[in-house]
């Protein structure tokens, strides 16, 4: 199964509170990203820089049934409040992309 990475950055001040609202993440919300198709995510931070990381059978396919569920747009209301644009990202782009340039099994 492909795997995906991007970024993410959290405002100034939020990173305690986002990393609370990690910690309890609302079972019917994990159902439905495994539903959608996705597994082995991780979320990894370095100051107000979120990485994340997972597998995925159809990335864009999978967001798009996420932004559809109720569930999800409630987590993604709270969430909201704890992001900051990430500059390079194209007007185009749902989120900033990283490109894999090694892995290793």
């Amino acid at each position: 199964m492909p795997r995906v990475a991007f970024r993410l950055r959290i405002k100034a001040g939020a990173t305690e509170e986002y990393e609370k609202a990690h910690t309890a993440v609302w079972p019917e919300l994990l159902a439905k990203l495994k539903e959608v198709g996705i597994s082995d995510y991780s979320i990894f931070r370095r100051g107000q820089d979120l990485f994340l990381v997972m597998r995925v059978r159809d990335f864009d396919a999978a967001w798009d049934a996420l932004a559809k569920d109720p569930v999800n747009q409630r987590w993604q209301a709270e969430m909201t409040n704890y992001f900051e644009p990430v500059s390079d990202l194209g007007s185009h782009e749902r989120f900033a992309m990283m490109e894999e340039v090694f892995y290793m099994e």
